[in-house]
């Protein structure tokens, strides 16, 4: 068998129809919710869509009628989080960059951040699931690019003069570092986020202000 028969054949990802009537963005957005619960409770391997059936309340085929398959459910999910960090990226650039301190610039973008990673349900087996499933894949990039190519920017607005691809780098640095925090910090009980997150800002602290200074 040749190696293109042997390749996985990728499923569909795309929703079966756009929903406009409130009814039935109010029927996806339960199927997302329930999906989150059940990623959490029973985890990516065990779950499928007649479980996400089940606990939404229809039949199989009834969920066929807004995602074809488990997956297409998960990228719904995972865009919907991009969306948000999109629209802490666009926030960010509406600050006053130039004139604003490092230390406040930190602890108002780790905030706003650390947030969007709070609000999204199921973020450690979603973000597991974009980064391991070959059907997810290419959300996982689009983050990275997306958080990269806007947090460059910023650090060229906040005074970091360097050429573009080492402020991408250190942005890279800066996405690997906080991503991972956060990740650790919503799992935490408060008096250990707490700790993780002034160590977070610290060690921001010390990456940028370096690059600020030299």
């Amino acid at each position: 068998m040749s190696a293109a028969g042997n390749k996985k054949t990728m499923q569909p990802t795309a929703p079966r129809s756009a929903p406009v009537q409130s009814r039935s963005k109010k029927r996806t957005q339960e199927i997302l919710d329930v999906t989150s619960e059940l990623l959490v409770t029973m985890g990516l391997a065990d779950m499928n869509t007649a479980l996400i059936a089940k606990e939404v309340g229809i039949s199989v085929g009834a969920l066929y009628h807004y995602f074809p398959n488990k997956h297409a459910i998960l990228y719904a999910m995972g865009k919907q989080w991009l969306d948000s960090i999109a629209e802490v990226m666009a926030e960010i650039h509406t600050w006053p960059l130039e004139a604003m301190p490092l230390e406040d610039f930190i602890d108002k973008a780790v905030a706003l951040n650390l947030r969007t990673y709070r609000q999204q349900k199921a973020i450690l087996p979603l973000v597991q699931a974009m980064f391991s499933v070959p059907e997810l894949r290419e959300l996982d990039e689009t983050h990275d690019e997306l958080v990269i190519s806007q947090m460059a920017k910023a650090f060229k607005r906040l005074g970091i003069d360097k050429h573009p691809r080492e402020r991408e780098r250190i942005a890279r640095h800066y996405l690997e570092i906080t991503h991972s925090s956060f990740l650790v910090i919503v799992n935490q009980n408060p008096r250990r986020s707490n700790a993780t997150l002034e160590d977070l800002k610290r060690m921001l602290a010390c990456l940028l202000s370096h690059h600020l200074n030299s």
